[in-house]
């Protein structure tokens, strides 16, 4: 485990542990025969690539000779799988505007390159199963000018970015088999480059990876402190019958991924971590205008959140309703349509059960250490999931597709049932909300849409009336 001048900021990691179609004309319904072999194909396309592959080697001498006189000076070019800096620093001067990687044989480096004279602040540690070498930086955003085409090179399989909690921000890197962190240090900036975060990256057996891998030692201390508040989040009672009548029904509406987890990617590149947040700001803001509720997001701006964190946020807030959002995707773009999944450890179609596990790897994309979390937690988020709340949830969901199907592409059928972790709070009645695909042309179009916001904002926010209006009518509940 190596550390940068940043000792102690991995504090985020801690927080880590308190745990992934309106239109105006008549509704169409899209059957989906053949969505059961589409989805997993989609799932395990998407485990190969999350997975660590097999290490490959330049064949070119050449090419070699090029990576070598580069990775002397931590100055890969753009040969060498670089991403262009970028011509202008973005507003506020710091920012990670390059990665480079390069195959160096025994060793693959990996390089981060900042704007200006922006400080390198930032912490390294290696995660297991599968194996991964997280960056966490302070302060420094990414602004990359473009992806490189190739994200692979030497022992790295791939990697990705992003915010990962409050300023805080992260690379995670896929690795192809057991690694330590040779060397990592910092080159001041020099001949037209900004200040560099080097890393070596060299082979080693896995016991000895196994042995440095997990949290830095500075943040055990802070991680078993975030368990002991997350089982106190856990333990929070519901609501006497009474007390809920006396107060205005709270919701928890759920923005998917975020930050370092960017969700699905739609076919002209907008990120599913940025429409569902869009919806969710508008659908909560068409909850509150109503007055008849107390409505909180789980996110309100592009950061991660682990899976068990967001159950979390719901029962601290003592909710009424949980409403998580998302986007699909497959590969055969004709599919579209909506979705709501509740909670069922048997998933209703083989469809439903991709989705799950591949929803469910949220916290492995961000390059979260789970086998810190608290067991007796873990046991009360995943494994108590009363019977009453899955039916009051099953209601709820019955109510979206009633509203959403008069006005939009629908799947059929709509209500479907999966073991998605940001459903199984034990006693919120939770949902989880499929917008459509982004795959789809149809679909993005649609889910990008203000005024498609705004409509099913509006029709979301008459499923939920009617939800409470009838719960309303049988009695305190």
């Amino acid at each position: 485990m190596r550390t940068g001048k940043g000792a102690g900021l991995c504090l985020a990691l801690a927080a880590g542990l308190f745990a992934g179609l309106l239109t105006h004309s008549p509704a169409q319904t899209a059957h989906a025969d053949d969505l059961e072999a589409l989805i997993q194909a989609d799932l395990e396309n998407d485990l190969r690539r999350a997975a660590p592959g097999p290490r490959t080697l330049d064949a070119s001498l050449e090419e070699a000779a090029r990576e070598n006189d580069a990775l002397q000076t931590g100055a890969l070019n753009d040969a060498i799988s670089a991403v262009p800096v970028a011509p202008v620093a973005p507003p506020g001067g710091a920012a990670v505007t390059s990665i480079r990687l390069g195959d160096h044989g025994e060793q693959t480096r990996f390089v981060l390159e900042l704007s200006g004279d922006a400080a390198a602040d930032y912490q390294v540690f290696t995660l297991a199963e599968p194996y991964r070498v997280v960056i966490d930086i302070r302060g420094v955003p990414f602004h990359l000018v473009e992806e490189p085409v190739k994200k692979g090179k030497g022992f790295v399989s791939g990697y990705r970015y992003g915010r990962f909690q409050a300023n805080t921000y992260r690379v995670v890197i896929d690795v192809a088999q057991p690694v330590e962190v040779a060397r990592d240090f910092v080159l001041d900036p020099q001949a037209g480059f900004g200040r560099r975060i080097v890393l070596d990256l060299a082979s080693t057996d896995l016991a000895t990876f196994t042995a440095n891998a997990g949290l830095p030692e500075g943040e055990k201390a802070a991680a078993v402190e975030a368990a002991e508040q997350m089982a106190n989040v856990a333990a929070v009672p519901v609501s006497p019958p009474a007390a809920r009548l006396e107060r205005r029904r709270v919701v928890v509406i759920d923005a998917g991924h975020g930050g370092v987890d960017p969700g699905t990617k739609g076919r002209t590149g907008v990120y599913e971590k940025d429409v569902v947040l869009a919806f969710a700001k508008q659908f909560g803001e068409e909850l509150r205008s109503s007055g008849r509720y107390e409505v909180h997001l789980t996110r309100e701006t592009d950061i991660f959140l682990p899976l068990r964190q967001r159950v979390a946020i719901a029962r601290q807030h003592k909710a009424d309703l949980f409403i998580s959002v998302h986007a699909d995707a497959i590969h055969k773009p004709t599919v579209r349509g909506m979705s709501v999944y509740t909670l069922s450890e048997t998933a209703s179609d083989a469809e439903a059960a991709a989705l799950a596990r591949k929803e469910n790897q949220a916290d492995l994309i961000a390059g979260l250490d789970l086998k810190g979390e608290s067991p007796e937690v873990t046991g009360i988020l995943i494994d108590l999931a009363q019977r009453e709340t899955k039916n009051y949830s099953s209601r709820f969901a019955k109510s979206v597709v009633d509203y959403a199907s008069q006005n939009t592409v629908t799947l059929d059928p709509a209500h479907r049932f999966a073991g998605f972790v940001v459903l199984k709070a034990p006693d919120v009645p939770s949902v989880l909300i499929e917008l459509g695909f982004l795959t789809n042309a149809d679909d993005e179009k649609l889910i990008t849409s203000p005024s498609w916001r705004a409509n099913m904002a509006r029709a979301l926010s008459r499923a939920v009336d009617r939800y409470f209006g009838d719960r309303m009518a049988e009695g305190p509940n």
